[in-house]
């Protein structure tokens, strides 16, 4: 959760707190009256004729065509490199394979189904494998000669619960790890699982998993920038908040960001109906969040994105990022129903721009399709996938000036660099911040000594945390937690809890703390970002059948109340204790998992 907005913290809040006292930002019994009118409008269907394929407006020298038909909820787009086309039909709970061996731009019959999973939606292809993700699950299965698949294998089967927003979506990464987008589970709240309202981080096996991002309200459609490897991503804007408000974000998605979601919006947009928790003001929250770098029409719903790889389509196109655009029901007159392009320059988002219009009928009062999936064709046209009437159409160019140039695969070392990013070094106490001082004891009521660590602290039982106690250091002004896992891999040491400006009188950390930014009991005290992207305590949780792993409670008594914000990573928090540790000590257990969990 490190942040743009790690600048000096109470400078932060210096500055936004008269903001907040201005505007009424809501907290909890503040008074806030914000009244906001809002639309329900949901254009009526109707089917898809000639006459209205051929209306659709796309570029001079583009075509609009249907590649397949009467697919009924067809949702995410993946294309094998043979050509092979899945889709996800989520309704339907399935995947249908869809083959153009002759190379007309159109589907061979009706395509065959190839899986079944309930609620299926999310795809991805990788090293000869089709990744299908549903609510909960994550499944593999090998991709046979002529596109069929062998049996499914279960990844992971503990996803979190979904809500208003189910549909998983997932992509391989230029670091090869895949990448998946879990929602939140409403429009607006607290959420109780921090793997929602996030982009979390497997790798291909499914035994390791991190949040990478968080305050991500519905981030369906994510892709790498060619150039420089970056990724972004289009999140949905909350509801309820007017025709006009808010836009639909395109994000700059790095390791540790926090973007805004439930509390902030935008670029300075304030939700007024949300409460952060921890006694956090909303100005607070603001500075501790990264702003949209573009906005689109609110209520568009983007869906499926990606950047064009070149090869079939005018070089201008090579590098942009195309995205569909589903529309909501919350806008009256209704927004999206389109193929958007984003142009980019320089590996940086320049302006959205109209692709493909016309799906919306009627002077706005009927539509053919909703635009979900998107995918690039094995001869380089766009696929777009129509959940309504069950369409895939087909966007190829056939004027003058196409290109043949590719833009070649993005670069791995951005997101590899931020994945490994405070790896390979010394345990706290050993680091050259925490140098000196003298020794304190460590004690916990349920962990002696290089002893096991009970299951209920970890993250295969409930996921509590110990309760600690150490012995008080004269002239202590603050104390610190800092606990780490020295045998974990690839990331070594595993941060598993950050806890900072423990107030001098208290000694002790009872059962069971608060997995949130701010205490409130003890008063004021901060916790940061795990390796894992959460606050607060993160349980053991090694792969199953490794040798025990070790974990470092380790306690600093400081000579002073740190000016850093919630949500610091472990080397923020170590950059502000140098010089300050009066006195250190710790408490070592272990933990190994004998058995694999049932699902």
């Amino acid at each position: 959760m490190s942040t743009p907005s790690h600048r000096n913290w109470r400078a932060a809040l210096l500055s936004l707190g008269a903001l907040c006292a201005a505007t009424g930002w809501a907290q909890q019994g503040d008074g806030t009256n914000v009244p906001i009118r809002t639309n329900v409008f949901k254009p009526a269907k109707v089917e898809v004729t000639e006459e209205r394929v051929r209306a659709l407006q796309a570029p001079p020298g583009f075509r609009v065509s249907v590649f397949a038909a009467g697919l009924k909820n067809a949702r995410i787009l993946a294309v094998a490199p043979d050509g092979t086309v899945y889709v996800s039909r989520r309704d339907q709970g399935d995947v249908v394979m869809l083959r153009d061996q002759n190379g007309d731009g159109q589907a061979d019959g009706a395509g065959v189904i190839v899986a079944n999973r309930a609620g299926t939606h999310g795809l991805a292809i990788h090293g000869g494998h089709l990744y299908l993700a549903t609510v909960k699950e994550l499944f593999k299965a090998l991709i046979r000669p002529g596109g069929l698949l062998g049996p499914m294998e279960m990844l992971l089967g503990d996803l979190p619960d979904s809500g208003q927003h189910p549909n998983r979506t997932m992509a391989f990464g230029p670091d090869g790890m895949l990448y998946l987008s879990v929602g939140s589970t409403c429009n607006a709240c607290n959420e109780s699982n921090p793997e929602n309202a996030a982009m979390l981080r497997i790798s291909p096996d499914g035994k390791s998993r991190t949040i990478f991002a968080s305050g991500l309200r519905n981030t369906i459609g994510f892709a790498w920038e060619p150039r420089t490897g970056a990724l972004w991503g289009m999140d949905h804007g909350i509801d309820f908040l007017g025709d006009d408000v808010q836009p639909e974000e395109l994000n700059k998605i790095e390791r540790g960001k926090q973007y805004g979601w439930p509390h902030i919006w935008g670029t300075d947009g304030v939700n007024p109906q949300s409460t952060p928790v921890g006694d956090i003001t909303k100005a607070q929250w603001q500075a501790l969040s990264t702003p949209m770098a573009l906005g689109y029409a609110a209520h568009a719903a983007p869906m499926q994105m990606l950047f064009y790889p070149g090869g079939a389509f005018p070089a201008e196109y090579t590098g942009d990022a195309f995205v569909t655009m589903r529309g909501s029901w919350n806008r009256n007159p209704a927004s999206g129903y389109e193929i958007v392009r984003i142009r980019f320059a320089n590996g940086q988002p320049q302006r959205f721009e109209p692709f493909v219009t016309g799906f919306l009928t009627d002077g706005g009062q009927t539509h053919i399709a909703r635009p979900v999936g998107l995918a690039v064709a094995k001869d380089g046209a766009l696929l777009m996938a129509d959940d309504a009437n069950g369409v895939i159409y087909r966007v190829g160019y056939e004027g003058r000036g196409a290109s043949t140039a590719a833009a070649g695969l993005p670069p791995a070392d951005a997101m590899r660099d931020q994945a490994m990013r405070g790896s390979g070094v010394p345990l706290a106490k050993d680091r050259v911040e925490t140098r000196g001082g003298a020794a304190l004891q460590v004690t916990s009521s349920s962990i002696a000594p290089q002893a096991a660590i009970p299951l209920r602290h970890s993250e295969y039982a409930d996921g509590v945390s110990p309760q600690l106690s150490w012995s008080a250091v004269p002239n202590a002004k603050s104390y610190a937690v800092i606990m780490e896992d020295p045998d974990s891999k690839p990331i070594t040491p595993f941060v598993h809890w950050l806890a900072w400006n423990i107030p001098a009188g208290v000694t002790q950390l009872s059962e069971g703390l608060q997995e949130q930014l701010r205490l409130t009991d003890p008063e004021g005290v901060l916790q940061g970002a795990t390796t894992r992207g959460s606050p607060g305590y993160y349980g053991p949780r090694p792969p199953p059948m490794d040798p025990p792993h070790r974990y470092h409670f380790q306690v600093f008594a400081l000579d002073a109340v740190l000016d850093v914000p919630p949500g610091a990573d472990r080397d923020q928090l170590l950059a502000a204790m140098r010089g300050r540790v009066l006195a250190k000590g710790e408490l070592v257990g272990t933990f190994q998992q004998q058995q694999w969990p049932l699902k």
